[in-house]
């Protein structure tokens, strides 16, 4: 229960991602979190779970957003 833990951390971390590797390695972090939760959903069909899947999901899209504005 790892993957949880550390994805609940990541959602509270502060996100203030000045840089553009910053950006990167944040979105690469929470899809990594993502689909290892997605492991774990398809086990338990927790619906925590899935829910904490869609607020993590609704995080790196806003991280990607801002990437690909910068490019």
């Amino acid at each position: 229960m790892d993957v949880i833990k550390d994805a609940l951390e990541f959602e509270q971390r502060k996100q203030s991602f000045k840089t553009t590797s910053e950006r990167i390695k944040a979105s690469r972090e929470v899809k990594d979190l993502i689909l290892g939760l997605n492991k774990i959903y398809k086990e338990e069909k927790d619906p925590e779970i899935m829910d904490l899947m869609k607020r993590l999901t609704a995080i790196k899209q806003k991280i990607e957003k801002r990437l690909k504005a910068r490019m």
